[in-house]
């Protein structure tokens, strides 16, 4: 089975239109989504037992969504079916080769309740390949609505449902108040909570990035291009998409579907090196690649860029669930432009993998020699105390070279790629504790800004000296940092760049910043102490 594939299509034809009937039915709101207390009505007419039914829902939600779309439902249904055969729900239940041919479980009282609500079935749209859609979310209109008003608990069906309206109700208002948008990052629109999981490849020219895109994907993209010189001259997100097209940055960054709103801040100098390339693939309907341009080396590298490219990978980093350091053997010095992006990747650390690749072009004494030279030159770069995890192998579709590496070195680069694509495998599935875990990071850098912005304002005189004081403080901005910390008692490792924050306010009049608004800072506080615990806990395993 594929990375994150549910086995709707392993089920058939005569099959699903069954399954559409109860998914209809079972849907008690038409949303397109089973939450846990439908779940609970209707999985209890399987007479399964409560630990079976918590597995059931434990699997078929493997995402930690909250709810069941249809190609879930269809994987719920047919583990009640194994289950009530008498067979043990494992996470390679799904994996079964006779799933297509399985009989829909046994559902004690449904047929007379299928009966009683027959007029209430929806017509399935014969495009749509016969599953219910979940339909376009109506929390699409709160970010559109201009104030922060309150949101009905009823209109939320999932966590990232959750996430929306507590980032509108209550982190939003700090957000615009002390102008976070302007230092750290572009607020948030709606499609940046539903978008697919990201992974970016990173890594200079010729390190095969967009191979190793093509080898997963089995095919080429459209708008790849592949060979020895720096090939890849732009940043490109390849997604999934109804056909083979590829779309320029400027379009792209201006669709509201797209999470790539926020791009617009670098300008035109840089969208004209951004596209979009979308295809029909099973894999990209899980997860998005971002391709990007090979890292300049040696005297390539004093030709600037017409944009900020540091910038925009850290752009990417924020919003990604993995990052990719590519390596080839024959390309292990890390020149001051990568050395600058790896530093602008800090705070994300827990993404980063680093990638050997084409190590079958050295033997396995020289390639000894390359992996210590690499971890050597990594330790210099990334400031942890940790030992990166890397990846040893040759990710494209020939053979291993077993000449250069011999038998053992097959079974190595073997066993790596499977480690490595586990890793990838994981990615849907972590995607919502992801996103959650970048919205609790938000969160708290927004609060800190908050307190930061309130102290330089603070620090201001009321009449006289003002452009003079102004300039004190952006001078000493790293002793103002510490003044914060003691006050507020906040962890060093928190605080934003100096000397990038110190560029942002010297086109601002600290005169014209809003002061602490304890209120402001409480919500925020109240979000992170009760109300995300509380979410959690509401749209965890119903059999819990």
């Amino acid at each position: 089975m594929e990375i994150g594939q549910y086995p709707s299509s392993s089920c058939s034809k005569e099959h699903q239109k069954i399954y559409q009937e109860w998914f209809a039915l079972a849907d008690s709101d038409g949303d397109g989504r089973i939450t846990g207390p439908d779940a609970i009505k209707f999985f209890g007419m399987s007479k399964l037992s409560r630990p079976d039914l918590k597995q059931v829902w434990a699997i078929a939600d493997s995402r930690r969504q909250g709810y069941l779309g249809f190609p879930e439902f269809v994987a719920a249904m047919q583990l009640v079916s194994l289950a009530q055969a008498g067979n043990e729900i494992t996470q390679d239940s799904l994996k079964r080769d006779d799933l297509s041919s399985l009989d829909p479980p046994v559902m004690e009282g449904l047929d007379a309740l299928l009966a009683k609500s027959k007029h209430m079935v929806k017509r399935v749209d014969p495009e749509m390949d016969g599953f219910p859609q979940e339909q376009s979310p109506i929390t699409n209109k709160w970010f559109t609505s201009k104030s922060s008003k309150k949101i009905p608990l009823t209109a939320v069906t999932s966590v990232i449902d959750g996430l929306k309206k507590l980032y509108i109700e209550k982190l939003k208002p700090l957000e615009v108040t002390y102008k976070f948008n302007d230092f750290v990052s572009p607020l948030l629109t709606s499609s940046d909570f539903d978008a697919k999981p990201m992974v970016m490849l990173l890594g200079q020219y010729s390190t095969g990035k967009t191979t190793f895109i093509k080898h997963l994907l089995r095919t080429s993209y459209p708008g790849a291009h592949i060979g020895p010189e720096p090939t890849t001259d732009r940043f490109v997100v390849v997604m999934s998409g109804s056909d083979e097209r590829t779309i320029p940055g400027n379009t792209i960054a201006v669709q509201a579907d797209m999470p790539f709103s926020g791009l617009t801040t670098f300008g035109t100098a840089f969208l004209s090196k951004f596209e979009c390339s979308q295809m029909r693939h099973p894999l990209l309907e899980h997860i998005t690649f971002v391709d990007t341009p090979g890292v300049l080396s040696g005297e390539k590298q004093r030709t600037q860029r017409s944009y900020d490219f540091t910038g925009v990978t850290s752009w990417f980093a924020a919003k990604c669930d993995l990052i990719l350091l590519l390596f080839d053997p024959h390309k292990l010095d890390i020149s001051d432009e990568f050395k600058r992006v790896i530093g602008s990747l800090r705070g994300h650390d827990d993404k980063i993998r680093v990638v050997l690749n084409k190590a079958d072009q050295v033997d396995t004494q020289q390639l000894m020699r390359v992996y210590g030279a690499l971890m050597w030159s990594l330790g210099k770069v990334l400031n942890t105390p940790e030992v990166s995890r890397v990846y040893i192998g040759s990710f494209n579709d020939k053979p291993v070279n077993e000449s250069a590496v011999g038998p053992l070195g097959k079974e190595l680069f073997e066993r790596e790629q499977d480690d490595l694509l586990s890793d990838l495998k994981d990615i849907p599935k972590k995607a919502c504790d992801r996103r959650i875990n970048e919205f609790v990071k938000r969160a708290r850098a927004a609060k800190i800004h908050a307190y930061i912005i309130g102290h330089l304002k603070k620090e201001m005189p009321t009449m006289m000296g003002k452009a003079k004081t102004q300039q004190r403080l952006i001078d000493n901005l790293q002793d103002e940092f510490a003044k914060v910390q003691r006050e507020h008692h906040l962890p060093a490792g928190d605080f934003p760049y100096v000397e990038h924050f110190k560029e942002v306010l010297s086109g601002y009049s600290f005169d014209k910043f809003e002061k602490v608004k304890p209120k402001m800072v409480q919500a925020v506080d109240d979000m992170l102490g009760y109300d995300i615990p509380e979410l959690l806990q509401s749209f965890r395993n119903p059999y819990e």
